[in-house]
């Protein structure tokens, strides 16, 4: 559901009014359900990270990321575990993730600067927050391209 000024609007993408953004209020949880959060984000800031860091936090050829600011981003239930990691720019950036079960819930720089990058895959309404831009192209998977070309199945 994507909302402006604390009231439901039904457009499926963000929409602009007067040339302000719309918020969507999503809310998520690690796979245990031990961390519980809510957040509002902008819906046209979803990216991909290809570097390998995010491919190697992730256990996946990329990470789908959306940030969100301090102030719009609450911890209902648990305390992640932080790991931080230093970028090959020298740049410390913690790592948040379920103590319990290791789900990722977001990342922030080690001082706490903001904003926070929420990990999309635990937000309950990932489905409706397709990418808009990809970084860090230059060591994507090559072999992503070709992923509509394997044989597909609904179920294991």
């Amino acid at each position: 559901m994507i909302w402006f000024a604390g009231l439901p609007c039904p457009a499926a993408e963000p929409a602009f009014l007067h040339g302000e953004v719309l918020a969507m209020k999503i809310d998520g949880r690690c796979h245990c359900g031990f961390i519980a959060y809510e957040a509002e984000i902008d819906p046209g800031k979803v990216e991909i990270c290809h570097c390998a860091d995010c491919q190697v936090l992730s256990g996946s050829a990329f990470r789908t990321l959306a940030p969100v600011e301090r102030d719009s981003f609450k911890i209902l239930s648990g305390q992640p575990k932080a790991y931080v990691k230093t970028a090959d720019s020298g740049n410390k950036r913690a790592q948040m993730f379920c103590p319990e079960c290791g789900t990722p819930i977001y990342s922030s720089a080690a001082d706490g600067v903001p904003p926070l990058y929420i990990r999309v895959a635990s937000a309950r309404q990932r489905n409706q927050l397709p990418p808009k831009t990809q970084y860090w192209v230059r060591s994507a998977q090559a072999w992503l391209t070709d992923l509509r070309l394997l044989p597909k199945f609904e179920e294991q």
